[in-house]
């Protein structure tokens, strides 16, 4: 699995534990192991502006899923094919004012966005509450579990 962490952020950040939390997620959802993800910290000005360009939003927000390949999870026996899973920005500074709302560290709450960020790119979406109960159902399962390996 090849996961490219690189942080503009400014924030001193364990590029590792994400990179490995990737893997992580990827082996559960049965990526392809020889698939693709990049993972981009960066500030809120940058963030400010992938968030006007692509979503027409305006000011940083979290987390941004840029899916390439369209890859979706597979299973232990049909694994999806290789490709380019795509990209996930995530903003340190936005991350850090919810977790002091949540009450952990911002670690933790980017640890959460990336896994979120890594399900967006796997198809999964919350617009629905249906849809939303599945993936934040499994957004923490996989992190819990990943956390708990550690």
């Amino acid at each position: 699995m090849s996961v490219e962490v690189n942080n503009e952020s400014g924030h001193e950040l364990d590029e590792a534990e994400f990179a490995a939390l990737a893997r992580f997620v990827l082996d559960a959802m049965h990526v392809h192991p020889q698939s693709e993800l990049s993972i981009l910290m960066v500030g809120p000005d940058v963030m400010s502006e992938l968030h006007e360009q692509w979503m027409d939003e305006p000011g940083p927000t979290d987390v941004l899923s840029f899916p390439m390949d369209e890859l979706r999870p597979g299973s232990e026996t049909d694994p999806t094919p290789a490709g380019l899973l795509g990209d996930v920005v995530l903003c340190p500074d936005v991350a850090a004012e919810q977790a002091r709302a949540a009450g952990h560290s911002t670690a933790e709450e980017l640890l959460l966005l990336t896994v979120h960020g890594i399900l967006h790119l796997l198809g999964f979406d919350h617009a629905e509450p249906e849809e939303e109960k599945e993936m934040f159902g499994l957004q923490r399962r996989l992190l819990l579990t990943f956390l708990a390996g550690r």
